[in-house]
């Protein structure tokens, strides 16, 4: 079936929720564990029933967000929401009260006890107006990022379409590329600030109202995190600080001298070689059917993904007007289909799509069928290391598409990785500042935020950019608005995928086998437990980066990056 077929119905929001709450009575009412387990299996279709619509919802109004049905239908969705999380709140209450807890634990496990208290904690129904306008706002940011229509050399250009031109070998189009898209931005500096002070607000006030101090600790539970707290985080971004920014600003300096520059300016950071970045050597047909015989190569599993994924045109990939910017990997409850979306634009970067995404699709796929929607997907942090380690276990492949240019592009993909890290942390602990002082000024966000990159980042200049200089750059990390304290996961998953670098060029069956393993565990534990089933260590235990960071730098050192 293909993804076009796929039938968007809107909820019938009030049938929907006198039947929900018909299936939670059930569910009080049963007498044994076996009539809950048939309500408990009910519900969840339920629930797939309104999944699958939001889902929908999202992908077709990011292919096109200028689409009139669709973008009524979003705007729907944030509206209910709130209300459908109401009512798996309930559920998740009766579920709580059960007295046959124990014999559903013997069926489910712990964890999905663990993902119930912790998604109780951050639910009350005074604070569903607040929950609307949280998802309004979001969604707002959606609209005006997209809104960006760029004048550069002689055609009008989204900020997708902008990134190629980051790369240029011709460091006066750089420049220009970037001053053009900081200018989108420094337009639009004060609808960026209230926007961004309103959804702080607004997450203060829900924080509140659920009885704590600030967001930060609502930020957590609602990324389900029940086994590390920002303590951990915090000992964790201490290690980046002592163990990778060295090795980034030596990065930093290596580029340099592969560049003949006097200094490196933030407008020169995209392009890693004179001789310009390695790209992609054909269309985006001609990498999707790389990609397709990669993956048949790779496993038999792979293989029989791809095959999916293509015949059920689940990617949508080319960058287009009215597209939304940026990449993801969703799944689609009722169809058990994941989709990928991206705005591939001749760059690198569409390589690492379809690998990076496709490491998430492959990890949704393989744990498709499971029964509870909770254990599909495990958290964001250890969802990111399916996504991270599938672009270094794909490596034997990258000639497919880069030929002569395979050797740099592997060179500056690791180094890319490295050099994320920090700013990773960087926005981490960014966010932790603004929610414990949520009534500073948009003013002194930015000024924190520039204090920040001078720790982190101690190489980057700005040179005579006075907006980015003053904290301008947040404005460009979607993930800070839509998804707080989404992101210090990137960089946890990234140590992890480092760990399957060692491993593939090791034993590549062996790194397989853990992989997979990972995989197939979907979400039925919490991040920890899910490291030590793939057989990794642990990113927050002291000297943890330490560990890995040899096997990178003999790889690193031993590649004579200024004749590539």
């Amino acid at each position: 079936m293909k993804f076009s077929s796929f039938n968007y119905q809107r909820p019938d929001m009030p049938t929907y929720t006198i039947e929900f709450n018909r299936l939670i009575e059930n569910l009080k009412a049963a007498k044994d564990v076996t009539s809950q387990i048939k309500a408990i299996g009910e519900i969840t279709k339920l629930r797939n029933t309104f999944d699958t619509a939001a889902t929908l919802v999202h992908v077709r109004h990011s292919i096109n967000t200028e689409d009139a049905f669709y973008d009524a239908e979003n705007d729907f969705i944030d509206e209910t929401t709130p209300a459908y999380t109401e009512l798996v709140d309930k559920y998740y209450r009766a579920l709580g009260e059960s007295p046959f807890k124990e014999e559903l634990r013997k069926v489910y496990g712990d964890h999905l006890f663990n993902i119930i208290e912790v998604n109780l904690k951050t639910f009350k129904p005074e604070i569903m107006e607040d929950l609307k306008l949280e998802n309004a706002l979001s969604s707002k940011y959606t609209k005006l990022r997209t809104s960006a229509k760029i004048l550069f050399e002689g055609e009008e250009r989204n900020l997708s379409q902008m990134v190629p031109f980051y790369e240029s070998k011709d460091r006066e189009v750089r420049k220009a590329a970037q001053e053009a898209a900081t200018k989108f931005f420094e337009e639009n500096e004060k609808a960026f600030d209230d926007l961004y002070h309103e959804l702080v607000q607004v997450r203060h006030r829900i924080a509140e109202k659920l009885g704590y101090e600030n967001f930060i600790e609502v930020g957590y539970m609602r990324l389900t995190r029940t086994d590390y707290d920002m303590n951990d985080v915090a000992t964790y971004r201490k290690q980046v600080l002592r163990d990778i920014v060295p090795l980034a600003t030596e990065l930093r300096k290596r580029q340099q001298e592969r560049l003949n520059l006097d200094e490196l300016k933030y407008y020169d950071e995209p392009l890693a070689f004179t001789s310009g970045n390695a790209t992609p050597k054909g269309d985006s047909k001609w990498i999707l059917e790389n990609g397709k015989t990669m993956y048949e190569e790779l496993s038999k599993e792979s293989g029989e993904f791809i095959n999916f994924m293509m015949d059920g045109e689940l990617l949508d990939l080319e960058a287009k007007k009215g597209k939304a910017g940026g990449g993801y990997c969703t799944f689609v409850p009722d169809y058990k289909s994941p989709f990928i979306f991206s705005n591939f634009n001749g760059t690198s970067g569409d390589i690492d799509v379809l690998t990076h995404e496709a490491g998430h699709a492959f990890q949704v796929y393989q744990s498709r069928n499971y029964d509870l929607p909770e254990y599909v997907w495990p958290t964001l942090e250890a969802c990111e290391i399916h996504s991270m380690s599938m672009e270094f276990i794909t490596w034997p492949w990258m000639e497919k598409f880069f030929l002569e240019d395979t050797d740099k592009y592997k060179f500056n993909h690791l180094s890319e990785a490295i050099l994320f890290i920090p700013y990773g942390v960087l926005v981490d602990e960014f966010q932790h500042f603004v929610y414990a002082n949520p009534h500073v000024t948009p003013e002194e966000r930015r000024a924190k935020w520039s204090e920040l990159e001078k720790l982190y980042l101690p190489h980057r200049m700005y040179e005579d950019n006075a907006f980015l200089e003053r904290g301008g750059y947040f404005f460009r990390q979607g993930h800070i608005f839509s998804d707080p304290f989404y992101y210090i996961d990137y960089t946890l998953a990234q140590v992890c995928a480092f760990q399957f670098f060692v491993k593939t060029r090791e034993d590549k069956e062996k790194a397989w086998t853990d992989y997979l393993h990972l995989c197939n565990k979907g979400g039925s534990m919490p991040f920890t437990e899910l490291v030590k089933v793939a057989n990794l260590f642990n990113p927050f235990e002291e000297g943890s980066i330490k560990r890995v960071i040899p096997a990178l730098k003999e790889y690193l050192d031993g590649v004579d990056d200024n004749k590539l």
